[in-house]
């Protein structure tokens, strides 16, 4: 199941906006939760009380705040969640690379442009929902989710990939095969130590690459350009 907010203070076009992504759901088929918010303070609270999203539509200026600093507490309290602004101020679009934002919409084209973007989270999602990666031993054999994996660091002669539970798994291998078992464009190289996942990547600047943890790594020039191009194309693959 699905679990979608919405935010809008305008009371009609939220109601609007809801009826909107419900009928969309009915109509494909698929189960879900749409919890609607009229405040911004209200989202935030269920935020940090632990509650769960897979998508967050948002208006960008509300009264209380703006959607930028709205993206960045989602972001904190859900990394995964895919954020989508629905807007009459595409000035701020400038800043949807610092903070992943799936898309935005128009509100003058919320008939024509919300669907297809709903199209375009499904996509993501489903290509993400099966992907997987196994740590085979003497004693067990763990999968775990490509989406769970956050990064991948070399330490001495063993892997260490760092999830977004908190957890930690060892794998006695290099970080390049490790990375060819993968067998996935959704990861790459920022350095010589550290194989990164692009769905993970919260920021870029300079030559720091922020992750959903809060973790930072630097990337040399070079890196830094394969890993922007590496996004380009995930983003026109995803997003």
């Amino acid at each position: 199941m699905l679990h979608v907010a919405v935010c809008e203070d305008n009371g009609s076009l939220l109601a609007d906006i809801k009826e909107k992504v419900q009928k969309y759901l009915k109509e494909n088929n698929i189960m879900a939760m749409v919890e609607t918010y009229d405040r911004s303070d209200l989202l935030k609270y269920d935020l940090q009380e632990g509650k769960y999203f897979d998508i967050v539509l948002s208006d960008i200026e509300m009264p209380d705040t703006d959607g930028m600093k709205l993206a960045e507490q989602i972001r904190n309290c859900l990394p995964d969640a895919i954020i989508i602004f629905v807007t009459a101020y595409l000035k701020y679009a400038v800043d949807a690379y610092e903070l992943d934002i799936f898309r935005y919409i128009p509100k003058s084209s919320l008939d024509e442009k919300l669907p297809r973007a709903l199209d375009d989270v499904l996509k993501r999602i489903q290509s993400q929902a099966n992907r997987s990666y196994l740590i085979q031993t003497a004693t067990k054999i763990e999968k775990i989710m490509h989406k769970q994996i956050i990064y991948i660091q070399k330490d001495g002669k063993n892997a260490m990939i760092i999830c977004t539970d908190g957890s930690v798994k060892k794998v006695r291998k290099s970080l390049s095969d490790v990375y060819k078992e993968l067998h996935s464009e959704d990861f790459v190289f920022v350095e010589r130590g550290s194989i990164v996942n692009l769905a993970q990547i919260t920021g870029i600047r300079k030559d720091e690459i922020w992750l959903s943890n809060g973790v930072c790594l630097h990337a040399s020039h070079t890196r830094m350009e394969e890993v922007k191009n590496r996004m380009t194309i995930y983003w026109s693959e995803y997003v």
